[in-house]
Parts: structure tokens; sequence; C-alpha cells
């Protein structure tokens, strides 16, 4: 009798127990579809919202040759800025976003792989004391104040160096120099950072000096990830908008040099997108020159991805 009632217990205890078990797994299952709901909630609107985006700013930008009937080739070609006269040649903006970008990213990217070497294989304990706090303060300037910076010292200065009215290409140059510079050089010491260290220690056992293990071996390792960190600084440098707008001139002109004034896609926006009324030609031409500005970071993006799985596959080999 005794063992029978102690078998009925035990009995009951397992059931017990299976039955806290079930209501536990029922309970995290029930989480763990609450959690993925959520997650694709947030997905979806992520999807949604840059869905929007595309659509909206294509919408408006094409309304200049589907609405207003303007010839694509002469919008792209053309170098006669005049949207109330009904001329809207962009070739002006367009060379001087490239000029402005590709320049800054020259005279930057020599500096921030220096800085990157420095911190990561020349001094890495004073790089991250000295120049780590550095690249943040740059990181954490407002743009406007870079704007002020140039308008206040780089400006006077070319004026006085090659004369002329001081804005220009150059101007702006030096004020996206700095600007790209904290982007390019983060980027760079994480690249470098990431090349296994077996390389550096093998070139060193075979006789190689540091300089040599450093261009030879670890720069040649972390080409993928320096083009992918000056891709990005030139994202960062075709959007940048306020501080160019304050140092290039603002000249809707096909520049003659560097020292001539000149204008961007982004401040030709942002000085004449308050001027206009929506449905007009000098409206759509705006929205036009914004969907130039977002088929570039398209392409800037799709550069990355493209040298990103470059990378992987040098490496993977």
């Amino acid at each position: 009798m005794e063992q029978t009632n102690f078998q009925l217990k035990k009995q009951d205890a397992q059931s017990h127990e299976w039955d806290v078990r079930l209501h536990r797994a029922t309970r995290a299952t029930r989480e763990d579809w609450l959690g993925r709901g959520i997650s694709y909630l947030c997905i979806g609107v992520i999807i949604l919202v840059v869905a929007s985006m595309l659509w909206f700013i294509t919408s408006k930008g094409i309304a200049t040759f589907t609405q207003n009937h303007v010839s694509l080739w002469k919008f792209l070609s053309g170098t006669n800025w005049a949207p109330d006269q009904g001329n809207i040649g962009a070739l002006p903006m367009i060379v001087g976003s490239f000029a402005v970008t590709f320049a800054a990213a020259i005279v930057a990217t020599p500096f921030a792989v220096g800085t990157a070497i420095f911190m990561t294989e020349i001094s890495p304990n004073k790089g991250r004391k000295v120049l780590q706090p550095v690249i943040e303060l740059l990181v954490g300037i407002p743009s406007v104040v870079y704007g002020f910076i140039g308008l206040a010292v780089v400006v006077p200065f070319m004026r006085h160096l090659v004369g002329g009215s001081g804005f220009g290409i150059i101007s702006a140059t030096f004020v996206l120099f700095v600007m790209v510079l904290p982007t390019i050089t983060t980027m760079t010491v994480d690249s470098l950072r990431a090349v296994p260290r077996h390389y550096k220690e093998a070139s060193l056992a075979l006789g190689a000096t540091r300089w040599q293990t450093v261009s030879r071996v670890i720069l040649r390792s972390a080409t993928p990830g320096i083009l992918t960190a000056v891709i990005f600084g030139m994202a960062r440098a075709f959007g940048e908008a306020l501080a160019v707008q304050m140092v290039i001139g603002n000249a809707a002109i096909m520049p003659k040099n560097l020292i001539s004034p000149a204008s961007t896609l982004t401040s030709q926006l942002t000085t004449g997108i308050g001027d206009t009324i929506d449905g007009t030609l000098p409206n759509n031409a705006l929205w036009s020159l914004a969907l130039i500005l977002l088929l570039m970071s398209l392409f800037f993006n799709a550069l990355v991805r493209f040298i990103a799985k470059r990378g992987q596959l040098k490496n993977g080999r």
C-alpha cells in the first residue's frame, strides 16, 4: 500500500514537472513569436520608408522630362542654368560636385592612411591617446562650423595666395578634406587591425623590415577595406551641402579652374528649393538634381558592396 502511494506521488510529481516544462516552452514560443513579429514589423517599416523615399524622389525628378518635356541629354550636357528662363543645364553642378569630391578624396587619403598606420603599427598607444580624441572631435563638429571656419580662414587665405574672390573649388576641397578625414581614417584603422597577425609575424620572420611589412603585406591585405573607406569618404563629400555652399561661391557656371567660383548639386538645391513653386519647371529641375544625388548615393553603395565582395573572395583564396 505504501509502495503504491509512493508510486502515485512520484507520478504526480513527474506530471507536474512536465506541466511546468510545457508551460515554459509555450511561454518561450510566445516570446519568440512576439520578438519575430516586432523585428519583421520594424524591417517592414524601414523597407516602406526607403521605398517611399525612392518613389517620391524618382517621381518628382522625372517630372522635368515627362511633364515639362525637357530633353534628358540637354539637361545633363547643358551649361546654362537659368530655370526661370527655361534653361536647365545641370552640367556645371555635376562637374562641380565631382571636382570637389575627387579633390577632397585625393588630398585626404594620404593623410588618413598615414594616420591609420601610425595608430596601428608605429605607435598604437600614443595613437589611441592623442589622435583618437582628435578624430572624434572632428566627427562631432557640425557642418556649419566647418563652413564658418572656411569662410573666415580658407577663403581669405586663398584670396591672398592666388587672388580673385577666394571662393571656388579649391576652398571647398580644403573644407571637405577636414570633414572626410575622420571617416577615412577610422575605417582605415579598422581595416589595418583586421589584417591577420600572422601575416605580419611571417613577414618579420623572413627578414623584412617594419616598413616593408607595412607597405607590402599589411597595406596590400587591407586594400579592399581602405578602398571602401575612400568610397565612404567620397559619398560624404558628394552629399555635403552647407559647408560647401558657404565657400564654393554658388556660381552655376562651368568652372574654368580650381580657383574659380562654382556650384554643386547640393549647394544649388539648398539655395534654390525655397524660392520655387511646386510643379513649376524650376522646382522640377531641382528635384531632378536631387534624383542625380540619389543615383550617385546608390552607385557609391553598390561600389562599396562590390569592393567588399571582391575582398572576401581574395581573402578566401
